[in-house]
């Protein structure tokens, strides 16, 4: 593969899931890290993306350049109206990060009223824009790459509440594996969100479907909702709807 093939895939998998490793990279285009470290400082010296510890992330993951960057925003806009038809007044919502989570909490109505907890500071901050809302920020020790609150406190306040409904937003879906990340610790944390709530939804484009990452946070049917930005009747979705309702 031509170090030009090698980057488009690469930019692509930082937009699909917002972060990704190097020795995860490595294995899926069977090259060395030190060549995958080459191709991330190349491509951050270009400005096409955050270089961190360990791999990259996407610049629309990062407060500074989200307005502008988000990969596929309009896709997510759609989801977020499609998510915001479950909120109603007076509900307890849970709400991780992503910048599909970001794009749900501009889009909140003002004449909604309910409460909203959240492990996201960026999340938070939208949602301290809107009046009759209240938002509950859910801290912890931060995770730089996945930007929201992580460790054994969170998972400790998480467990202290009990809320209406839960948007989760996901890296990878699939019917076999259920919903995977890359990330140990925030693993835990959605594990936790999910266990915290009475409902939970599932938020996240539709090139996430049938991809799988090492860690495993739950099957479908611990889940009750999926939402994307594809019509329910696609034939992509057909394998889904016979274990989970689709928005």
């Amino acid at each position: 593969m031509l170090k030009e093939e090698r980057q488009a895939y690469i930019i692509k998998q930082i937009n699909l899931h917002n972060k990704v490793l190097s020795s995860d990279l490595s294995e899926q285009l069977v090259v060395s890290e030190d060549t995958i470290r080459r191709d991330l400082n190349e491509l951050a010296d270009t400005g096409k993306i955050l270089k961190v510890h360990g791999g990259a992330l996407s610049k629309a993951f990062h407060y500074s350049f989200q307005h502008n960057d988000t990969y596929a925003k309009d896709d997510k806009k759609q989801i977020a109206r499609k998510a915001l038809s479950l909120v109603k007044n007076g509900m307890l919502v849970l709400a991780s990060g992503g910048t599909t989570m970001i794009e749900l909490a501009r889009m909140i109505p003002e004449d909604l009223s309910c409460t909203f907890f959240t492990v996201s500071p960026l999340v938070a901050l939208e949602l301290s824009e809107h009046p009759n809302l209240e938002v509950i920020l859910i801290g912890g020790s931060l995770s730089k790459n996945a930007q929201i609150s992580i460790g054994s406190v969170v998972i400790s306040q998480l467990a202290d509440i009990k809320v209406d409904l839960c948007f989760l937003g996901v890296n990878s879906i699939s019917i076999t594996d259920g919903i995977t990340d890359s990330d140990w610790e925030v693993v835990q944390v959605k594990k936790a969100m999910i266990k915290s709530a009475q409902k939970t939804a599932v938020i996240g484009i539709s090139e996430k479907l049938d991809s799988v990452q090492k860690l495993k946070v739950c099957d479908l049917n611990a889940v009750h909702y999926l939402i994307t930005d594809l019509k329910t009747d696609n034939p992509k979705f057909q394998a889904y709807t016979k274990m989970i309702t689709m928005l």
